[in-house]
């Protein structure tokens, strides 16, 4: 598929990002020799948005992916490749942004990244293994103000073109719009036809802030989630009356929405699949049948709460 067919929008930085992104975070992370040749696939298929973080362990092989296609001339320059990647919880603190976005570049290879943003609302200690059960010890209070001027120094060194948030609530986004000198141009969260995020939505829009859609698919398949969105009787049947996959209705309806979706596939025929979105529409019935569908959050992050912590309970987290 032509990249130039992929839509963009404008961030309120001025930066254009286009509105289909490629996920590069999944639960295991397959060794860097498998992943390469499938970033290259997405390349060769038209994906020019990469969303990667500190976290997930694949910021260095998208790097080699993006050096490879520049020598194979799959892309003519750097600036063809908008990449997202993620400031993880144990840095986010005055003093550990600017290190933590500079060795994130030095394993990307790159001199800048198109967007960076703060992965969850939650400061971690240093050293806390990944994906371990957090103690009482681990999770600390959150300087939101004092890390937002940090990632407000990544944009001014030209580090990052963009800054803005992941994971973050109204009231939490709220907060730092108190204290900013740059807003965050988008806030990523998980979203989808079973959670739909509109109150969200509509906050974001009165305040210019772009939101894209991670789990757009329910993560189905992975160690959390659920079959929410690929199993919908709903979204079944608008796909029959379309003549489309249940996957591309789903994105569909996110970027009908105004947001950009984040999906992850490895495999080939499913990559350009998910490509196929913009020759088409869903019908007003179609968006009025998604309404109906019962919505379900699949990422709960209860590592994330403790009564020890600042957040006590899954409401403190999400608002």
């Amino acid at each position: 598929m032509d990249p130039k067919a992929i839509p963009e929008v404008v961030l309120n930085s001025g930066h254009k990002m286009p509105i289909l992104g490629f996920g590069t975070g999944t639960v295991p992370l397959p060794p860097a020799h498998e992943l390469i040749p499938a970033f290259i696939e997405a390349i060769k298929s038209g994906y020019r948005h990469f969303d990667t973080a500190a976290y997930y362990g694949s910021e260095e092989p998208l790097g080699q992916a993006i050096a490879h296609a520049l020598e194979q001339g799959l892309i003519k320059s750097r600036s063809e490749i908008f990449v997202t990647t993620k400031l993880w919880c144990t840095d986010a603190h005055p003093g550990l942004v600017l290190p933590a976005i500079k060795s994130s570049l030095e394993r990307l290879g790159l001199e800048y990244v198109d967007l960076y943003l703060i992965h969850f609302p939650v400061r971690l200690r240093q050293g806390v293994p990944k994906g371990t059960k957090y103690g009482k010890d681990d999770i600390l209070p959150l300087d939101i103000k004092g890390t937002w001027e940090e990632m407000e120094q990544c944009s001014k060194l030209g580090l990052a073109k963009s800054i803005g948030l992941s994971n973050f609530g109204l009231k939490k986004i709220s907060e730092l719009l108190q204290n900013a000198t740059i807003p965050p141009a988008l806030v990523q969260v998980e979203m989808n036809a079973a959670w739909q995020q509109e109150n969200l939505r509509e906050f974001c829009k009165e305040k210019g802030i772009k939101v894209s859609a991670w789990s757009p698919l329910g993560a189905n398949g992975a160690v959390w989630g659920s079959l929410a969105v690929m199993d919908s009787p709903i979204l079944k049947d608008i796909a029959s009356s379309n003549g489309k996959s249940v996957a591309q209705v789903a994105l569909r309806w996110i970027i009908e929405q105004g947001a950009t979706p984040i999906v992850k596939s490895f495999n080939s025929v499913r990559m350009k699949e998910n490509l196929k979105l913009f020759d088409w529409e869903l019908s007003e019935g179609d968006l009025d049948k998604a309404k109906e569908i019962p919505q379900y959050r699949g990422f709960k992050g209860e590592r994330f709460v403790s009564e020890f912590g600042p957040y006590k309970t899954l409401e403190d987290l999400w608002e």
